[in-house]
């Protein structure tokens, strides 16, 4: 695409968390990344997913990238790269932002149950839920520009820290001298990495490194964003397979105008009656797993999770009013953490309990107001006024460096990603698994305004009939018999995972490459005809004790209609004292 810029990015694995941390954890891998776990020589975590969000419009696009792994490893050997065609601006990114639009487009699929009338007066509906086991920000921070290359050594494009990360952006035709430079500056190296970043070399990329400050830990972990010129979108899953599970998880957000598809990839309707409905989709990364391993799909593939309004994500948590950095300079250390309180970042209580509504503040305390030495956080941040004569002053000073790392890493970060959630109306969400063998090509993404919406919830209703089996009633209207009412069935000769794969292009509607569809059909017409359903004119149901009911379907409630409880999580509201 001429003038604009590519970027690849290698993403890693994404941890959903609560919107109040008690303990701040990261979990799971380092996707790209290399970690020393402790033992002699490099050690890559095998990955188990990865949550990039791409911000597509205008001549900029910007990229947010979800960085967890291991609590075990080491992270003074913890070591990111990035090959990219340019060198982009570099940000803190929005955990709360991930978690949120996690939250806001989790497939959710519900069963409707209502019961025929058998004669006992028994009209009932009952339903589940369940998701399937689912101002423009400070860029460029302090740093430097290139800086001489030396006779055996890389060009350094760029040098800076972003938030707890150092970055730096190395170029040169070979590999050896940027392996060099990494190591002499204490970044972690897998050498099967080679191979790969060399042929990223060849293509003319250079090569970003990332790795905590000194200081930083686990808990300074966050997002980074990436800015550049341009709107085609790409990461190198060719890099990805060195530390990759077969059928890692992979979900893919575009905030634009328009929903997003992908470019290189095929496009991927699956086949709802391979969904385990009475379980509320338990099979979903198998049905997902199997529909993108089909034929003409190949392995890569992608399958649209949700496509629609980005007003369905809500912003509680990623960004406050409240939150006001300069009221922490000048503050006494005994004061902090009820201005937390008091802004809405963190809830203390007397019973020794701390929680913390944004995944950073745990850190940020932890490098400026520390506990003293054998003190339990948790039982020091609810009473630092017991603990005021050894608060350590050296480190908080007048408190303006705390309330700097607020701003930087909490404040700014948070009010951009409601800046982009209120200028950009589309939000899409695509998903796939992929295998290490399946890694040979960098999928890119494009927008397509034609493209239709794809909702969040799938509702099927299952009609429990007198005899004890029920139809159920997919969203598409298909009817499936199912004997016994509570077991899926394996309708004989039913083998197609995948309903349709596409292709999509930048207009217009999906090219089919492979349409199922009239052969399921064909199937679960012959498996409902074997069952008897539909039922032919005045035939009635019988049950188990041979008694003759009504054919009609029950009413559950006097409207007509069945009654839908989305009763997919309980909420207990505990009242304690807060801590003032």
């Amino acid at each position: 695409m001429p003038g604009t810029t590519k970027i690849f990015l290698n993403l890693l694995t994404a941890a959903l968390a609560a919107a109040t941390v008690t303990i701040p954890a990261r979990a799971d891998a380092c996707g790209g990344t290399f970690c020393d776990g402790g033992v002699p020589g490099p050690m890559p975590v095998d990955q188990t997913g990865e949550n990039v969000i791409f911000v597509m419009g205008e001549d900029k696009a910007e990229v947010h990238i979800q960085i967890s792994y291991d609590p075990d490893t080491n992270a003074e050997k913890f070591a990111w790269m990035i090959p990219l065609t340019a060198v982009p601006e570099f940000a803190v990114g929005s955990q709360p932002l991930f978690d949120q639009l996690l939250a806001a487009t989790v497939p959710l699929y519900g069963v409707t149950t209502t019961f025929e009338s058998c004669g006992d007066g028994n009209l009932s509906a009952s339903a589940g839920l369940s998701s399937p086991g689912g101002d423009d920000g400070d860029f460029g921070g302090s740093g430097t520009g290139s800086e001489p290359t030396t006779d055996d050594g890389p060009t350094v494009l760029l040098r800076q820290t972003v938030g707890a990360f150092d970055v730096v952006v190395l170029q040169d035709k070979e590999l050896a001298p940027i392996q060099q430079w990494l190591e002499d500056n204490n970044y972690n190296w897998d050498p099967n990495a080679a191979p790969i970043l060399q042929q990223y070399l060849d293509e003319g990329n250079v090569i970003a490194a990332l790795k905590l400050s000194n200081g930083a830990g686990l808990a300074d972990i966050h997002p980074i964003t990436l800015r550049y010129d341009g709107l085609e979108t790409c990461f190198p899953l060719r890099l990805t397979r060195i530390a990759a599970v077969d059928d890692m998880d992979i979900r893919v957000f575009v905030l634009a105008a328009n929903r997003a598809a992908p470019t290189n990839y095929r496009h991927v309707l699956v086949n709802p009656l391979k969904i385990d409905w009475p379980s509320l989709a338990a099979n979903y990364k198998e049905v997902i797993s199997n529909a993108v391993d089909a034929k003409m799909a190949d392995g890569r593939a992608f399958v649209t999770e949700y496509a629609g309004t980005s007003g369905a994500v809500q912003t509680f948590g990623v960004y406050d009013g409240a939150w006001d950095d300069q009221a922490y300079v000048g503050l006494a250390p005994i004061q902090v953490v009820d201005k937390l309180n008091e802004q809405g970042l963190a809830a203390c209580y007397d019973d020794f309990s701390c929680g913390w509504n944004h995944p950073l503040v745990f850190g940020l305390l932890l490098e400026h107001l520390p506990p003293p030495d054998g003190v339990d956080p948790l039982a020091f941040y609810p009473y630092l006024s017991d603990y005021e004569a050894d608060i350590d002053m050296d480190a908080w000073g007048d408190g303006s460096g705390f309330a700097l790392g607020l701003q930087d890493r909490v404040i700014a970060p948070g009010l951009h990603a409601v800046d982009l959630l209120a200028t950009w109306p589309y939000l899409t969400r695509m998903y796939t698994t992929i295998s290490p063998s399946e890694m040979m090509e960098d999928p890119i993404f494009h927008l397509n305004p034609d493209l239709g919406d794809v909702a969040q919830l799938r509702q099927a209703t299952n009609y429990v009939l007198c005899n004890g089996d029920s139809v159920m009633t997919l969203p598409d209207e298909r009817e499936v018999y199912i004997p016994g009412a509570n077991n899926w069935p394996d309708i004989p000769g039913e083998e197609w995972w995948e309903e349709e794969v596409q292709t999509v292009a930048l207009k217009g509607a999906p090219m089919t490459l492979v349409n199922n569809t009239a052969a399921i059909t064909k199937v679960l017409e012959g498996w409902n005809k074997e069952h008897s359903w539909p039922r032919g004119d005045g035939e009635t149901a019988t049950n188990e004790d041979g008694e003759g009911g009504c054919g009609c379907r029950a009413e559950s409630d006097a409207s007509g209609a069945p009654g839908l409880g989305l009763a997919a999580l309980g909420l207990l509201a505990v009242h304690r004292r807060r801590r003032r």
